[in-house]
């Protein structure tokens, strides 16, 4: 049986009786066309069962109508919930969305984003591996290819983005702890961008209150300043051997890094973990070391994971607004391909601490 050829915009054009050109602009939404006449050539494409080809509508408008994403981990719960947010904006403003991972590695982040090029996107959303560097990202801005920067910031890189004020938020967790009593408390970060000096230079800096630059640090060092700052408002030493750098995003790493501290006969009394994956990891490794929370060990996180809510207790957390994030992250890059010109724009946006039945009170 021969394959049924696919219908042509002159195939349209003849069926609605206008020219190819004005088939054109109506498939195309670009140009003006009579609403009589559009009506005419979309009743006659539905009929043909016509699908545009956003490629050559590309060649003639020099637009795709569809935008890229470079997610960190899109199996992360928090990626995850971004995307979604992402995903309504733009199918809600009828643009395409073409999603890759990037697995937090640099040279996967640059080949996803050549990938993307390639595609022709209109646009970009990244979430950055490299906060100091990202030649790739800066190439597009030079180009002048409209992207808006997720959850990290490139130093010098002037565009869009949008983030959590990490710092304050983390701030707020460990304060949680602090007024219940808390004073040996240990930290559980992936921190995995290298800083200058290593975890003990940079904790004697955050102490001194000599990090001036914090917007293009990852937010697992920022949510650590948090902690840093949260103990010195409260006028408390922090033991360094409590905090610790996990140096990857893998709960099983996390989950190794906080049996260690659980295992010392001067445990802390409560644990921060730095974000979701984290969370996981020193969960584990509270249920491994089979200790009872909050009796025995109280927790704060950071992301508001389903699991949390289910479990009893209850884990008080941190909530960032991940559907809100994405949206606006879209929003933004939307209003660029649609030639909006201003300043570049940073949208910090405020978590929020949800109490569950985690915290202690030690008296």
């Amino acid at each position: 049986m021969a394959k049924k050829s696919k219908a042509t915009i002159a195939d349209v054009a003849r069926l609605a009786g206008v020219s190819t050109a004005t088939a054109g602009r109506v498939l195309g939404r670009y140009g003006y066309t009579r609403e009589e006449t559009r009506e005419q050539v979309l009743h006659a494409a539905r009929k043909l069962g016509y699908r545009t080809n956003a490629l050559a509508r590309g060649l003639i408008t020099g637009k795709t109508r569809t935008i890229g994403v470079v997610a960190g981990d899109i199996q992360n719960p928090f990626y995850a919930s971004i995307l979604r947010g992402i995903s309504d904006v733009v199918e809600s403003r009828d643009f395409g969305l073409l999603i890759v991972n990037s697995d937090e590695n640099l040279d996967k982040e640059i080949r996803a984003v050549n990938l993307l090029m390639e595609k022709q996107v209109d646009g970009l959303i990244v979430s950055p591996c490299d906060t100091r560097n990202s030649r790739h990202l800066r190439d597009l801005q030079a180009a002048g290819l409209p992207l808006v920067l997720l959850d990290r910031s490139v130093a010098g890189l002037e565009v869009d983005r949008v983030a959590i004020d990490n710092i304050a938020a983390s701030e707020r967790a460990v304060s949680a702890l602090i007024s219940a009593g808390h004073r040996r408390i240990g930290l559980v970060g992936e921190m995995m961008e290298y800083q200058e000096g290593g975890l003990d230079a940079f904790l004697q800096r955050g102490l001194a209150g000599e990090v001036l630059s914090t917007d293009t640090l990852y937010p697992s060092w920022q949510r650590l300043l948090g902690y840093l700052r949260a103990h010195r408002q409260a006028g408390l030493e922090i033991d360094a051997s409590l905090v610790r750098r996990v140096g990857a995003y893998s709960a099983g790493a996390a989950q190794a890094v906080a049996r260690e501290l659980l295992d010392r006969s001067d445990r802390p009394s409560a644990v921060f973990a730095t974000d979701g994956t984290m969370s996981e990891g020193v969960m584990g490794a509270i249920s491994a070391a089979d200790l009872s929370v909050p009796r025995e060990v109280s927790l704060v996180c950071f992301d508001d994971l389903e699991w949390m809510s289910f479990l009893s207790p209850g884990i008080s957390t941190m909530a960032q607004p991940r559907l809100s994030m994405g949206e606006t992250a879209a929003t933004m890059l939307l209003e660029r391909i649609e030639g909006r010109q201003e300043p570049a724009r940073a949208v910090m946006m405020r978590a929020d601490f949800i109490q569950r039945g985690s915290i202690a009170r030690i008296s």
